[in-house]
Protein backbone atom coordinates (compact mmCIF):
# COMPACT_ATOMS: atom_id res chain seq x y z
CA UNK A 1 0.00 0.00 0.00
CA UNK A 2 2.86 2.58 0.72
CA UNK A 3 5.00 1.53 -1.73
CA UNK A 4 2.05 2.24 -4.44
CA UNK A 5 2.05 5.54 -2.69
CA UNK A 6 5.26 6.41 -2.52
CA UNK A 7 5.92 5.46 -6.10
CA UNK A 8 3.51 7.69 -6.90
CA UNK A 9 5.15 10.76 -5.32
CA UNK A 10 8.28 9.97 -6.80
CA UNK A 11 6.69 9.76 -10.49
CA UNK A 12 5.72 13.70 -9.65
CA UNK A 13 8.74 14.04 -8.32
CA UNK A 14 10.64 12.69 -11.34
CA UNK A 15 8.30 14.49 -13.73
CA UNK A 16 9.21 17.65 -12.23
CA UNK A 17 13.14 17.53 -12.78
CA UNK A 18 12.28 15.76 -16.70
CA UNK A 19 16.01 15.47 -16.74
CA UNK A 20 16.00 12.56 -14.47
CA UNK A 21 13.32 10.48 -16.69
CA UNK A 22 16.10 10.16 -19.50
CA UNK A 23 18.61 9.23 -16.94
CA UNK A 24 16.42 6.69 -15.25
CA UNK A 25 15.70 5.38 -18.46
CA UNK A 26 18.31 3.85 -19.37
CA UNK A 27 17.50 1.10 -16.60
CA UNK A 28 14.45 0.48 -17.89
CA UNK A 29 13.40 -3.30 -16.37
CA UNK A 30 15.42 -3.00 -13.52
CA UNK A 31 14.50 -2.75 -9.70
CA UNK A 32 15.68 -1.20 -6.73
CA UNK A 33 14.88 -2.07 -3.59
CA UNK A 34 15.05 0.36 -0.41
CA UNK A 35 14.82 -1.40 3.37
CA UNK A 36 13.78 1.18 5.71
CA UNK A 37 12.76 -0.71 9.21
CA UNK A 38 10.18 -2.10 9.18
CA UNK A 39 9.27 -1.03 5.63
CA UNK A 40 10.51 -2.19 2.51
CA UNK A 41 9.85 -0.33 -1.24
CA UNK A 42 10.77 -1.40 -4.25
CA UNK A 43 10.50 -0.18 -7.37
CA UNK A 44 10.73 -0.96 -11.20
CA UNK A 45 11.97 1.29 -13.64
CA UNK A 46 9.59 1.50 -16.60
CA UNK A 47 10.77 2.49 -20.42
CA UNK A 48 9.87 5.76 -20.26
CA UNK A 49 11.93 6.48 -16.48
CA UNK A 50 8.74 6.46 -14.40
CA UNK A 51 8.94 4.29 -11.41
CA UNK A 52 6.03 1.42 -10.78
CA UNK A 53 6.07 -0.23 -7.20
CA UNK A 54 7.13 -3.80 -7.20
CA UNK A 55 6.97 -6.92 -4.44
CA UNK A 56 9.20 -5.04 -1.58
CA UNK A 57 10.70 -9.29 -1.73
CA UNK A 58 11.61 -8.95 -5.06
CA UNK A 59 15.14 -9.79 -5.77
CA UNK A 60 16.39 -6.90 -6.70
CA UNK A 61 19.51 -5.50 -8.73
CA UNK A 62 20.21 -3.00 -6.43
CA UNK A 63 19.65 -2.67 -2.70
CA UNK A 64 19.78 0.12 -0.07
CA UNK A 65 19.43 -0.65 3.54
CA UNK A 66 18.67 2.84 5.16
CA UNK A 67 18.65 3.12 8.82
CA UNK A 68 15.53 5.20 9.67
CA UNK A 69 17.83 7.72 12.07
CA UNK A 70 19.20 8.51 8.71
CA UNK A 71 16.27 9.61 7.14
CA UNK A 72 16.32 13.66 8.63
CA UNK A 73 20.08 13.79 7.54
CA UNK A 74 19.36 12.61 3.97
CA UNK A 75 16.38 15.27 3.71
CA UNK A 76 19.05 17.93 4.94
CA UNK A 77 21.61 16.38 1.94
CA UNK A 78 23.83 15.57 4.41
CA UNK A 79 26.77 14.13 2.72
CA UNK A 80 28.19 11.69 5.51
CA UNK A 81 24.77 10.20 5.76
CA UNK A 82 25.03 8.82 1.90
CA UNK A 83 28.14 7.23 3.11
CA UNK A 84 26.65 5.69 5.83
CA UNK A 85 23.78 3.36 3.58
CA UNK A 86 24.57 -0.42 2.65
CA UNK A 87 24.05 -0.69 -0.62
CA UNK A 88 24.74 -3.75 -2.96
CA UNK A 89 23.65 -4.69 -6.25
CA UNK A 90 24.08 -2.95 -9.41
CA UNK A 91 27.08 -0.60 -9.34
CA UNK A 92 25.57 1.72 -12.21
CA UNK A 93 22.04 1.64 -10.78
CA UNK A 94 22.88 2.56 -7.43
CA UNK A 95 25.38 5.23 -8.31
CA UNK A 96 22.50 6.57 -10.57
CA UNK A 97 20.20 6.06 -7.67
CA UNK A 98 22.68 7.84 -4.98
CA UNK A 99 23.23 11.01 -8.15
CA UNK A 100 19.37 11.23 -7.89
CA UNK A 101 18.62 11.24 -4.12
CA UNK A 102 21.23 14.03 -4.16
CA UNK A 103 19.96 16.53 -7.16
CA UNK A 104 16.33 16.15 -7.26
CA UNK A 105 14.40 19.18 -6.20
CA UNK A 106 10.93 19.25 -5.56
CA UNK A 107 9.18 22.46 -6.65
CA UNK A 108 6.72 23.23 -3.89
CA UNK A 109 5.85 26.63 -5.14
CA UNK A 110 4.65 24.31 -8.71
CA UNK A 111 2.59 22.36 -6.43
CA UNK A 112 0.83 24.99 -3.98
CA UNK A 113 0.26 27.58 -7.16
CA UNK A 114 -2.65 25.13 -8.49
CA UNK A 115 -4.25 25.49 -4.77
CA UNK A 116 -3.00 28.98 -4.21
CA UNK A 117 -2.09 31.11 -7.38
CA UNK A 118 1.41 31.99 -8.50
CA UNK A 119 2.48 34.98 -6.42
CA UNK A 120 0.54 33.15 -2.97
CA UNK A 121 2.98 30.11 -3.90
CA UNK A 122 6.06 31.94 -4.68
CA UNK A 123 5.58 34.15 -1.41
CA UNK A 124 4.78 30.85 1.05
CA UNK A 125 7.99 29.48 -0.28
CA UNK A 126 9.95 32.06 0.02
CA UNK A 127 8.54 32.86 3.73
CA UNK A 128 9.37 29.22 4.34
CA UNK A 129 12.74 29.34 3.18
CA UNK A 130 13.49 32.74 4.98
CA UNK A 131 12.29 31.17 8.50
CA UNK A 132 14.72 28.06 7.91
CA UNK A 133 17.39 30.62 7.09
CA UNK A 134 16.76 32.06 10.30
CA UNK A 135 16.51 28.96 11.96
CA UNK A 136 19.77 27.79 10.55
CA UNK A 137 21.53 31.25 11.52
CA UNK A 138 20.39 31.00 15.38
CA UNK A 139 21.64 27.54 15.53
CA UNK A 140 24.74 28.67 14.23
CA UNK A 141 24.67 31.79 16.52
CA UNK A 142 23.78 29.90 19.81
CA UNK A 143 26.59 27.34 19.44
CA UNK A 144 28.84 29.92 19.19
CA UNK A 145 27.81 31.86 21.94
CA UNK A 146 27.74 28.27 23.80
CA UNK A 147 30.79 27.77 22.67
CA UNK A 148 32.49 31.34 24.13
CA UNK A 149 30.79 30.54 27.16
CA UNK A 150 32.01 27.27 28.06
CA UNK A 151 35.53 28.50 27.07
CA UNK A 152 35.82 32.24 28.37
CA UNK A 153 32.89 32.73 31.10
CA UNK A 154 33.01 29.27 32.70
CA UNK A 155 36.22 27.59 31.26
CA UNK A 156 34.83 24.18 30.81
CA UNK A 157 36.15 23.47 27.01
CA UNK A 158 39.89 24.13 26.54
CA UNK A 159 41.17 26.55 23.50
CA UNK A 160 43.32 25.01 21.25
CA UNK A 161 46.58 26.94 22.18
CA UNK A 162 45.91 26.09 25.72
CA UNK A 163 46.12 22.31 24.78
CA UNK A 164 48.84 23.06 22.64
CA UNK A 165 50.65 24.95 25.99
CA UNK A 166 50.26 21.96 28.15
CA UNK A 167 51.63 19.06 25.98
CA UNK A 168 54.50 21.61 25.18
CA UNK A 169 54.99 21.35 29.01
CA UNK A 170 54.18 18.18 29.82
CA UNK A 171 56.74 17.18 27.24
CA UNK A 172 59.40 19.64 28.91
CA UNK A 173 58.56 17.64 32.00
CA UNK A 174 59.00 14.21 30.62
CA UNK A 175 62.44 15.19 29.59
CA UNK A 176 63.32 17.06 32.83
CA UNK A 177 62.48 13.93 34.46
CA UNK A 178 64.32 11.12 31.79
CA UNK A 179 67.53 14.05 32.63
CA UNK A 180 66.77 13.17 36.44
CA UNK A 181 66.85 10.10 36.28
CA UNK A 182 69.93 9.42 34.62
CA UNK A 183 71.99 12.13 36.98
CA UNK A 184 70.32 9.59 39.97
CA UNK A 185 71.77 7.07 37.80
CA UNK A 186 75.14 8.31 37.70
CA UNK A 187 75.03 9.33 41.29
CA UNK A 188 73.58 6.00 42.75
CA UNK A 189 76.48 3.88 40.24
CA UNK A 190 78.94 2.04 42.82
CA UNK A 191 81.88 2.02 40.03
CA UNK A 192 82.01 5.66 40.73
CA UNK A 193 82.78 5.54 44.45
Amino acid sequence: MYAHFSAKALNHLLTQNNWALQRLARFAGKTARFDIVPFSFAYTILDNGLLRSADGFVDADALCVIVPSLLPRLLLKDEKAHAEIHSEGNAELLTEIFFLSRNLRWDIADDLSGMTGDIAAERIVQTVQNAQQQVREAAVNLSHAAAEYWTEERPLLSKARQISKFIQQVDTLRDDVARLEQRIGLLLDPRKF
